[in-house]
């Protein structure tokens, strides 16, 4: 097995890859379990869906448009990690402010989908 577990990570969307800047982090969706709690003990748990996400952060640039890239709906977002494995996340919108930072060129990055998958 190998050793590394972190580090260079990758960050495309429909195959275009963008400057991927910092910790990014995501969700493969699926069901949240949540404790069902009574006066007298734990009664068991409830369980609901969570939207599959992957969010971060990209570096500016002048070939990224924020305008475009906050209208983006029904993309694949494609996150490549380090360790090999690789997060898809299908029929994705962008979901984030669409706040961009200056000091630098940071762009916030949330797309949340329909499923997603990891792929080793």
């Amino acid at each position: 097995m190998p050793n590394r577990r972190g580090g260079v990570i990758y960050f495309s969307i429909d195959g275009r890859q963008y400057d991927a800047k910092g910790n990014f982090t995501y969700n493969l969706g699926g069901e949240k379990r949540e404790a069902i709690v009574g006066a007298d003990a734990v009664h068991g748990y409830k369980a609901m869906p969570q939207v599959a996400r992957i969010e971060g952060e990209i570096t500016d640039g002048s070939d990224v448009a924020l305008a475009k890239l906050i209208a983006l709906d029904g993309v694949t977002v494609t996150l490549e990690l380090a360790n090999g494995k690789v997060v898809v996340l299908r029929d994705a919108w962008y979901a984030a402010d669409g706040d961009g930072q200056t000091e630098e060129g940071n762009i916030q990055v949330l797309f949340h989908g329909k499923s997603a998958e990891e792929v080793t």
